[in-house]
């Protein structure tokens, strides 16, 4: 995960060229007509974007994004021939992504799209290795960007590609591009209906091509190209080798669901499916949404990663990415701010994890600085150096909900518990006491750990951690507080003339009064992370029991990953799969047990500002059949399905 963005050298004519392969990123006569005819035209997308219907989709793959061109030109075609209800999937791979300085200058070569590309580059902010969501139109358009290597990339999908975009740079400059291995891929994620195009003829790339299942055609090239080919997949497709992780069947008839719980996960699942067209009845048991751990009034984007690239490791930068991504659309200083985030190397044990993964993430993500570049950084003194965040920062989650959340498809019942859940005629019920209060195809249960009281998810071993933050009034030398300063706690700049300090982990009380002792233990946390900040805020005169705060349940899990995606039936899962617990090398082909139509969203601990709204888009994904916006191992680690399967296996 090394920085790895793409070097570029300009011509005369302001066009760019790659230094690593000495190869243009389109061509300099007739780069827009090239892409219209190889990749529209040859994928015949003018008729089949015309003929989507409301709420269908196209998904396009493509190896190679470059400068973005192929997708701006897709996007552009796509908005002038489809439905309004219809919905364009963009995939694209890239090793050498381009800077933001980079990529503004190569789109000003095309102002014709100059519509599309100010909206490109307003959402190019924290674009890191492993999956990227872009989302635009209203969620119309999304683009997914997996930044890496296409041969670790690739095998990762889960998806089903409608057409595939050839590009990258030509078979002499990068073969890595055009190998078997790789078109092995492209076939792996292909249906029957799947097409192709590339501005390439070359012998070999036709001849992989056609072993890997893709028949081929030469037709006559633009400009100076002779020949392209085009091509259409006659080979089977693939299917998922694990039923307890493949795809539910299920698709209703109307699209309407219950979203049960209004926080964070509620709100962003809300969100991701109404942008979707699906109708969206959101039940709250408090006044208001955001009461709970999303009601706080300053949450961090706190990258807690490691260096060896685990499954939450790269579910946290992935979802990093898609909640900044987001937070563009909020008011900076009140209800967010890019300030930074330090991550002071408060022992040695801390300091040798940061130095790894300093070692493992590029600059832009993370950067290692020494005490006084910490202290320039923060704007107060500090004890040690430490890890500092550039783009990340602080959240009012409260805000970041009410954006999410508003839209004219999701209507908000609050007042309303659901305690019971009942499966009738194909509908979810939810019931209250002897009231059923909503019914739909559909239930999305993202009320983090009061979800095991329902009967269908009572198996589910998610936790409560109570966690407390305090209010400290600002003083006029506080102020000079200008980044986000952690150790084993956090404080955070100025708003409203508060700055907010915690958190506290208490996993002994259910009793969410908040208690001067937990306040005391806050204001210790802040002299280990600053002494002069303590002394700006004069903590030593402060009495804890005067101190405003509140108090909220983290909720996580055994790993620490989201639980997210479908969830089958309990027993039945035993049952179809009991042969796990004599031998788990074996894959049963029973289809999977499901719950039809229920989902889970929860179990983001102290990390849902991060991993919350992408889990919504998962969610989404996982009910529109759409590519999965994660990793397929990511995918499978946040399953709720993994606690039924390890307790199977544990039996043998």
């Amino acid at each position: 995960m090394a920085d790895q963005h793409a070097q570029l050298d300009w011509d005369e004519q302001g066009q760019p060229s790659s230094r690593q392969y000495a190869d243009v990123y389109f061509s300099r006569e007739n780069g827009l007509e090239e892409t219209r005819y190889v990749f529209l035209t040859n994928n015949d997308l003018p008729q089949r974007f015309a003929a989507l219907q409301p709420g269908e989709q196209l998904v396009i793959g493509e190896t190679g994004f470059g400068t973005g061109m192929n997708f701006l030109c897709a996007w552009e075609l796509f908005e002038q021939q489809a439905a309004a209800g219809a919905r364009l999937h963009f995939v694209s791979v890239e090793k050498h992504p381009l800077t933001h300085t980079d990529l503004k200058r190569a789109l000003a070569l095309w102002p014709s799209l100059q519509s599309y590309n100010e909206q490109l580059l307003a959402s190019y902010v924290g674009v890191n290795a492993g999956f990227q969501r872009l989302v635009f139109d209203a969620g119309r358009v999304v683009l997914t960007l997996m930044i890496g290597d296409a041969l670790s990339m690739l095998p990762q999908l889960n998806a089903r590609i409608d057409a595939w975009f050839l590009d990258g740079f030509a078979p002499a400059k990068n073969p890595e591009m055009w190998t078997p291995e790789l078109f092995a891929q492209l076939a792996r994620l292909s249906t029957p209906d799947t097409t192709l195009g590339t501005f390439t003829s070359t012998g070999y790339v036709r001849r992989a091509l056609k072993e890997a299942g893709f028949q081929i055609k030469r037709v006559p090239g633009l400009g100076k190209k002779w020949e392209v080919m085009r091509g259409t997949f006659g080979g089977t497709a693939s299917t998922l080798s694990k039923p307890w992780f493949a795809r539910p069947a299920y698709r209703p008839s109307e699209r309407r669901a219950l979203v049960i719980g209004a926080g964070l996960a509620g709100c962003a699942t809300a969100a991701s499916l109404s942008a979707r067209g699906w109708q969206v009845e959101v039940l709250e048991r408090h006044a208001a949404i955001a009461q709970e751990a999303s009601g706080n009034p300053q949450g961090v984007l706190y990258l807690k990663l490691s260096a060896h690239g685990t499954a939450l490791s790269r579910l946290i930068v992935d979802g990093f990415g898609y909640t900044r991504r987001l937070l563009e659309s909020l008011h900076k200083g009140q209800d967010w701010d890019n300030c930074g985030v330090l991550q002071l190397a408060f022992d040695d044990r801390e300091a040798q994890r940061q130095a790894k993964l300093a070692a493992a993430f590029p600059e832009t993500l993370l950067t290692q600085v020494s005490r006084d570049e910490a202290e320039r950084q923060a704007g107060i003194g500090l004890a040690s150096g430490g890890l500092f965040y550039p783009d990340a920062g602080w959240v009012h989650p409260p805000a970041l909900c009410q954006l999410l959340i508003d839209h004219p498809n999701v209507s908000l019942h609050v007042f309303q518990h659901a305690l019971q859940l009942k499966r009738v005629n194909g509908e979810w019920q939810a019931w209250s006491g002897e009231q059923m209060i909503a019914s739909a195809a559909v239930v999305v249960l993202c009320g983090a750990a009061d979800i095991t009281h329902f009967e269908q998810t009572a198996q589910l071993p998610l936790k409560r951690i109570r966690g407390q933050i305090s209010r400290l009034p600002a003083s006029p030398a506080s102020t000079m507080l200008r980044t986000v300063v952690c150790a084993e706690g956090y404080v955070a700049p100025v708003r409203h003339g508060e700055h907010t300090l915690g958190a506290s982990f208490n996993f002994d009380s259910d009793d969410l009064t908040p208690s001067s002792a937990e306040h005391a233990s806050n204001l210790d946390l802040l002299r280990e992370i600053s002494s002069d900040l303590a002394e700006r805020l004069q903590v030593d005169t402060l009495e804890p029991d005067t101190l405003q705060g509140r108090a909220a349940f983290r909720c996580t899990s055994p790993d620490y990953l989201p639980i997210v995606g479908p969830l089958a039936d309990a027993s039945a899962f035993a049952e179809a799969y009991a042969v796990l617990a004599r031998d788990a090398r074996q894959v049963p082909q029973p289809p999977c047990p499901w719950h039809e139509g229920l989902y889970i969203n929860s179990g983001h601990g102290s990390r849902g500002l991060i991993t919350a709204p992408l889990s919504g888009e998962l969610i989404a994904a996982w009910l529109n059949d759409e590519p999965l916006p994660v990793p397929q191992d990511v995918a499978e680690a946040c399953h709720p399905n993994r606690f039924m399967l390890r307790q199977l296996i544990r039996k043998g």
